[in-house]
């Protein structure tokens, strides 16, 4: 958001962050730091560490950061999106301690792809030490998804995108998430990365009290008017720049019930990084 992200070793870049989300109204963020070589995301992650002990003495309109979202790097490389495939990992308990080393209490979520050899057994351990396991970037089938849910995952990470989408042989990863009464799934409701109708759709079908919408947007996207995405040149979507606001009034605007969206933007999320 206005040209920072959490591709940085500045704490300042990530209090700024903080800052223009609490001029959206946004009372607490949860960042989200990318899959990439293991040193820069603990320099990511440093950085935040950092501004929220910096917050601690700050009173202000800044959004209160609550945490951090890794998103992998145990992820399917055939869905990953904008993501590095080099930088993904054997889902494993040795490489899940060498990324949590020094930041174990501020990780509130890690995003997994649960079809991975040893996904299942690392999701049910993420879950044992207090952590959120979202499942996404993913090609898992519905039974996939299924044992990925049974062992613990609580969430889907940005639904429909990279990701296995529905088939009427094969609900996949997404229709698991459309249909299933009790996990929750996040919701990009910008103008890019789902077709109107399909988010018509998620509203339609989905238990209302398990969708939380997120923002995604990421620092090239400079305008927040919600009317950019950055593609790549294979046409992959790499962010937007909807605030969580914006897409509330995109959102009510499109016919969406908007005690509905509010529950999305408040009490949903905050029972999910809640609940036990």
């Amino acid at each position: 958001i206005g040209g920072f992200d959490t591709r940085t070793a500045s704490e300042d870049d990530i209090l700024r962050i903080a800052q223009l989300h609490g001029e959206q109204g946004i009372s607490e963020i949860i960042l989200t730091v990318y899959s990439s070589a293991m040193e820069t995301m603990h320099q990511n992650m440093l950085a935040i560490k950092k501004a929220m002990e910096k917050q601690k003495d700050y009173e202000g309109k800044s959004s209160r950061i609550i945490g951090v979202h890794i998103e992998g790097p145990f992820l399917n490389p055939v869905r990953c999106g904008a993501l590095a495939p080099r930088s993904f990992l054997q889902p494993n308990e040795y490489n899940l301690k060498k990324l949590l080393e020094g930041f174990e209490d501020i990780v509130k979520i890690i995003t997994i792809a649960p079809e991975g050899e040893g996904a299942v057994d690392l999701i049910r351990k993420i879950s044992d030490m207090g952590i959120i396991a979202s499942m996404g970037h993913s090609d898992a089938t519905c039974a996939e998804a299924e044992a990925g849910y049974h062992a613990g995952a609580r969430g889907i990470t940005h639904l429909f995108n990279a990701m296995r989408g529905m088939h009427h042989r094969e609900l996949g990863l997404a229709g698991f998430g459309l249909t299933h009464n009790d996990i929750y799934i996040e919701v990009i409701a910008d103008p890019f990365h789902l077709d109107p109708e399909i988010i018509k759709l998620i509203f339609r079908v989905k238990n209302p009290d398990r969708i939380i919408i997120i923002s995604d947007t990421v620092k090239e996207t400079c305008d927040t008017a919600g009317r950019r995405s950055i593609i790549n040149m294979q046409n992959t979507i790499l962010g937007g720049s909807t605030t969580i606001k914006e897409s509330w009034d995109r959102l009510v605007s499109m016919g969406v019930d908007e005690e509905i969206v509010i529950k999305a933007v408040s009490e949903n999320p905050e029972r999910y990084l809640n609940a036990n």
